[in-house]
């Protein structure tokens, strides 16, 4: 955006200030003076004054401490109420998948199976004949429970194969075009790690998941670069939107990693990006960052993403115990334990950094197994190992991930969505120690917030509202789904900005408001720090500025 220096918004940026030559400070890019700032730094969290020059910030502190870059005349405005914190950081996203799913087919409000099929089929009129149909992120729950079936969706879509999935990822349902591409029938082996759903008779009912969804995936040709570069962009001005100025993206794929170097080389990004890759592809990244390096402050490479198990939706979660509503299942593990033991140690001795999926009580509890022998077997470097998710948890892993000092990289809004019908699967036991916010950070562990992007909404005021109230989506919690694990307004922002940058090896440039570091801040309509849950909730962002430049601004 091209800076104008009559900006007569309720912020207070001022750019183009320059000091007369005989002033002994600084010339300085922009100006912010008369607001509330919450600045993240634990030695002091407030101020009312911030100064930039460049891409970082010069100085923070009050009116008074920025007083001498002020010209006589310059124009400070100011409108009550509004809130600049630091850039949230979204510390779980898949980037490239939610950027096409932006313009796919939208699923995840259906309450119906007609309202299902209805909208595949108006999705279809507007494709060309054999072209793919793809995203939806769709939620059995919402119509109780019954898993979708081919025989839904085939009438309406005798041009187009289909494959649509569940909103966590970890399941789809394929139409029988689709599956007979993929070569899928009754008499396919079932996989390893997966699963392809059958009828009563042996017929695959269209439902795959997790290893088996590859299946079909395979076939789904591969988008051009120019559609990838599209649908990167549309996902940054997504970001951007709702505050987010950098994310560690777990979308699993080279092909966006491609995409984000053609687009920090052509200085697209309006987000900054920690990009990762299948823990299996290790060696590659390694060659990769012992080439180029782990990157620049605007894109990171050096991360690998595993997966210990599926998810609870799908019940593919790997648990102690079997679930409650299906007794003689308790999930599996869709990475053998010695294949990811081995993995995690070859991909640490190179370098790479751990951020391991992890949902069930068992799976939980063997990734800190691995990462303890990761340790033992690499010497302990100050390794910051992440689960992802860290979902259902038992005290006794809680308390090992504090001793460790493991970092839990988990989604708060899933627990308002989950919460909806979580205990029918576990149980109330098993469910008191799920997204146990508050009993991780009593335990010394460094928490941080991510939203698992498109899985759930990419917005950390909704993912803080939920931390704090844990009122479920469907109203029926209104003291909280399992209260004793709320968190305060303040704990929430740190594990959004300062905590999730120290997960990203990133605390000595964003995450906080303080001279020297990156120029990364969001402007609040609402003081989120006096605010009821709702209001929190209902929140807006007003700006959003990396690096000092403004790349979004409400209308």
């Amino acid at each position: 955006m091209t800076y104008s220096g009559k900006w007569k918004s309720i912020l207070v940026i001022l750019f183009a200030i320059l000091l007369p030559p005989h002033s002994s400070a600084e010339p300085v890019d922009w100006v912010i003076k008369n607001a509330r700032i919450w600045t993240g730094n634990p030695d002091s969290p407030w101020a009312t004054a911030m100064v930039g020059k460049g891409e970082k910030i010069l100085a923070v502190g009050d009116d008074t401490s920025i007083s001498k870059y002020l010209l006589p005349d310059t124009r400070i405005f100011r409108e009550s109420g509004e809130l600049i914190v630091p850039g949230f950081i979204d510390s779980h996203v898949h980037l490239m998948p939610s950027g096409f799913e932006l313009s796919q087919v939208q699923l995840r409000d259906a309450t119906t199976p007609a309202e299902f099929s209805g909208r595949i089929k108006s999705f279809s009129g507007s494709l060309p004949a054999n072209e793919w149909i793809l995203g939806g992120t769709w939620d059995h729950q919402n119509w109780g429970g019954e898993l979708p079936h081919r025989d839904w969706i085939d009438a309406v879509t005798p041009y187009h194969p289909v494959m649509v999935v569940r909103l966590d990822g970890h399941m789809a349902l394929a139409n029988s075009i689709a599956l007979q591409l993929a070569g899928i029938d009754e008499s396919t082996a079932d996989v390893a790690g997966g699963e392809i759903v059958r009828d009563a008779d042996g017929r695959p009912t269209g439902v795959l998941k997790d290893n088996a969804m590859e299946l079909v995936s395979r076939v789904i040709p591969k988008p051009s670069p120019s559609a990838e570069d599209a649908a990167l962009q549309s996902a940054m001005a997504y970001l951007a939107a709702n505050g987010v100025t950098t994310v560690h993206d777990m979308s699993y794929d080279w092909q966006g990693l491609f995409a984000y170097r053609r687009a920090r080389e052509q200085a697209s990004m309006s987000v900054r990006i920690h990009a990762n890759v299948p823990i299996a592809d290790w060696k590659r990244l390694a060659h990769h960052v012992d080439t180029n390096g782990f990157g620049d402050h605007w894109l990171v490479v050096g991360g690998v993403k595993g997966f210990m198990d599926g998810s609870l939706g799908s019940h593919t979660a790997a648990m102690y115990k079997p679930f409650s509503d299906t007794p003689d299942d308790s999930g599996f593990m869709i990475t053998p334990v010695e294949t990811m033991r081995e993995l995690a140690i070859a991909a640490d001795a190179a370098g790479l950094r751990l951020n391991i999926h992890a949902i069930g009580t068992l799976a939980n509890a063997e990734i800190l197994n691995i990462f303890q022998a990761v340790r033992k077997v690499n010497g302990d470097r100050g390794q910051r190992f992440r689960i992802e998710h860290a979902q259902h948890l038992r005290p006794q892993e809680i308390a090992r991930i504090g001793e460790e000092n493991i970092i839990p990289s988990m989604q708060p809004f899933h627990t308002i969505d989950d919460g909806r019908w979580a205990e029918s699967v576990i149980g109330p036991e098993r469910a008191r120690y799920t997204y146990a916010f508050k009993s991780i950070l009593d335990a010394g562990a460094r928490l941080v917030f991510g939203s698992d992007w498109s899985v759930a909404p990419a917005d950390p005021l909704y993912g803080i509202y939920a931390a704090v109230s844990r009122e479920t989506l469907d109203g029926d919690h209104p003291g909280g789904w399992v209260p004793e694990e709320k968190i305060t307004v303040e704990q929430a922002m740190v594990a959004y900005t300062r905590d999730a940058a120290y997960a990203g090896y990133d605390e000595g440039d964003r995450g906080m408001l303080a001279p020297g570091l990156l120029a990364d801040f969001v402007v609040l309509d609402t003081d989120i720090f006096d605010a009821t849950p709702e209001e929190i909730r209902d929140a807006s962002v007003l700006q959003t500025v990396v690096g000092g430049r403004t790349v979004y601004k409400a209308q």
